[in-house]
């Protein structure tokens, strides 16, 4: 199977991050910034590190985007215009795939105008996420899939401990469908895959996927 091919413009905190595990992961990635030191320091842990002006249309064209199997606009608050114009000339050269960073709503609109076929904001995602920890008792971490659907890892209220899945019903009562059930000692990874007759013990984090509310109102019940 053909490794992934991947572009990452931007070596900020999140381009950087997304650089690194891409590359962990098995894609070749090329990941480039203005910044040297920047570039440096990912060096070692990526297909290929260039110093590059992504604003200069010739040099990003080198780097044919249109045959990358994903390109990432990752450059964030030190300069929307760039990461706007970097937006539209992947979209141009006829990249296959464009995610960009927004930092705004606003921000986020311009980029889907110019062609991005998916904006991300990680400030927002990760607020929203920890607004959820901190405030809801029992919830450990969410992750929004789009749709009115969200993960959701939780600890399993009293209610459900002893309790099989078949017994609990959850799909049924709550609309929410069991992916894992994290058990200490429980293997290697200490993950159990969900069963009818899995029961649910005391300390058990349940992962669940099903309305947002539906797991807040399971913790409630």
């Amino acid at each position: 199977m053909a490794r992934q091919q991947v572009l990452v413009v931007g070596l900020g905190q999140l381009g950087m991050a997304l650089a690194r595990s891409m590359s962990a992961h098995g894609a070749e990635v090329v990941a480039l910034d203005k910044d040297p030191d920047r570039v440096q320091r990912v060096a070692g842990e990526v297909t290929e590190a260039l110093v590059l002006d992504a604003m200069d249309e010739d040099e990003l064209a080198q780097l044919r985007p249109g045959t990358r199997d994903l390109c990432i606009c990752a450059i964030g608050d030190e300069s929307r215009e760039a990461s706007i114009v970097v937006t539209a000339l992947l979209r141009q050269m006829g990249a296959k795939r464009v995610v960009a960073r927004a930092t705004d709503v606003m921000h986020e609109r311009i980029l889907t105008l110019v062609g991005a076929h998916e904006v991300v904001n990680p400030e927002r995602m990760m607020g929203e996420r920890l607004a959820s920890r901190l405030c809801l008792r029992g919830v450990l971490d969410t992750l929004p899939l789009g749709r009115g659907l969200e993960i959701t890892e939780l600890e399993a209220p009293v209610t459900m401990v002893g309790r099989t899945l078949e017994e609990l019903k959850l799909r049924r009562r709550a609309g929410l469908t069991v992916l894992a059930v994290r058990r200490e000692g429980a293997g290697e990874d200490g993950v159990v895959l969900p069963e009818a007759d899995t029961r649910i013990e005391r300390g058990d984090v349940v992962v669940v996927v099903g309305r947002p509310a539906a797991a807040r109102e399971l913790l409630g019940d």
